[in-house]
């Protein structure tokens, strides 16, 4: 009897196991079964690396040439000289254009008759001037002696005076002589259009035997010849008005171009504009020059390229960094907690930061993950997610 006692507790006992398991099982599928739909996230981990505070330009800056000259001739005339065309190298000193001039080489040539004829002609009077006064001083050691008169003295002294004076004056007169050789000189060179510095013409405006005629006041025209010196290039940007004060000379800063997509290059600010442009209204801007660190790793560059400037205020070395899509308003951010497959509202205190990262100082840990798809419906504290995968 005992015996029989014994095999039916243990009976009930197993059938007590059985139900309580069966009702934790339909708890759980119940459970299971009203929970939402979880959302699929994007999900990163928290990590350690370099985060820096960067201000950009508000809208495309332009790669320019350090050097970029407009030239046209002093004053207008025919063409008759044309030795480059669109694309070619000149060196500095180079002729790039010539007008008629045959005038004014005519006048050149004659200056330089008149000068060297009246450089002769102060030679001859100076020569005189020399023997007059030689011929005074002996004169006076002869008066010394009694062998000449008081009367050849005095004549030989002013004829000495006077020679010296017209050797002055024809001394005088090659100066302006000289001076006039100069200024046809200049005239000459008036029609004659030289290369500043070495570089590629980029425009020419003009063919042989046309007439160019300088710009009229207040009425620009185009320039004869467009010259760019392609050795130094540099990127002008415009900075918002708020950002500029942060910003100063010989800070660095990366140069981004479409025309090199992926591809970063090293520059510093090598000037800051000392005047706001408010060009647009509620756009003010102003306009920094970021030059290339290293010109010889750059590629190709022509003028004209759009560019953008991102200039490093500050870095942060190894230290807990977020992408910066990650932080919300507060700030805080939603945490993913993998075992419970729930999203967590998380305060944290950030520091610096850019458009790619946000330095964390508090609230978060390395290896904790965050979402970064925060525009997406159910996005919110409680709310249950599955992390995405790598490809989905």
């Amino acid at each position: 009897m005992q015996a029989d006692g014994v095999r039916d507790l243990s009976r009930n006992h197993k059938r007590i196991i059985i139900i309580i398991t069966l009702i934790v099982v339909v708890i759980f599928v119940a459970l299971r079964l009203s929970r939402p739909e979880p959302i699929s996230v994007s999900i990163t981990t928290v990590e350690r690396g370099d985060v820096e505070a960067t201000v950009a330009n508000t809208r495309a800056g332009t790669v320019k040439a350090c050097r970029r000259a407009g030239l046209s001739p002093a004053i207008g005339g025919q063409i008759t000289q044309l030795p480059v065309k669109k694309g070619d190298h000149v060196e500095r000193g180079e002729l790039l254009l010539a007008l008629w001039n045959d005038d004014q080489q005519a006048r050149v040539v004659l200056a330089e008759q008149e000068a060297q004829a009246a450089r002769a002609r102060a030679d001859a009077s100076c020569i005189q001037a020399d023997i007059a006064q030689r011929e005074a001083q002996r004169l006076q050691r002869l008066g010394k002696t009694g062998s000449a008169s008081e009367g050849e003295i005095d004549q030989a002294v002013s004829l000495a005076r006077s020679t010296r004076a017209e050797c002055t004056s024809a001394r005088a007169s090659a100066k302006v002589s000289e001076a006039n050789e100069d200024v046809a000189g200049a005239n000459l060179a008036r029609t004659l259009l030289l290369a500043p510095f070495a570089g590629v013409v980029a425009e020419v405006n003009g063919e042989l035997n046309e007439y160019v005629t300088p710009s009229p006041l207040g009425i620009p025209t185009l320039p004869a010849i467009d010259l760019i010196d392609t050795s130094c290039f540099y990127v002008a940007a415009p900075i918002d008005e708020v950002d500029a004060p942060e910003i100063k000379v010989d800070m660095p800063a990366r140069i981004t171009m479409d025309a090199f997509r992926g591809q970063r290059f090293p520059g510093k600010v090598r000037r800051i504009a000392d005047y706001v442009l408010d060009r647009e209204k509620q756009a003010r801007t102003v306009e920094i020059e970021v030059s290339f660190s290293d010109p010889q790793q750059t590629p190709k560059l022509l003028a004209g390229y759009s560019a953008d400037a991102e200039i490093i205020l500050s870095a942060h070395r190894d230290v807990l960094r977020i992408p910066t899509v990650a932080v919300m308003e507060g700030p805080r951010v939603m945490l993913y907690d993998a075992d419970d497959e729930v999203l967590k509202l998380r305060d944290i205190k950030t520091g610096i930061s850019n458009w790619d990262y946000t330095e964390i100082l508090n609230g978060l840990k390395a290896g904790d993950k965050v979402v970064t798809s925060l525009d997406r419906p159910g996005v919110e504290d409680g709310a249950y997610a599955v992390a995405e995968t790598s490809g989905q």
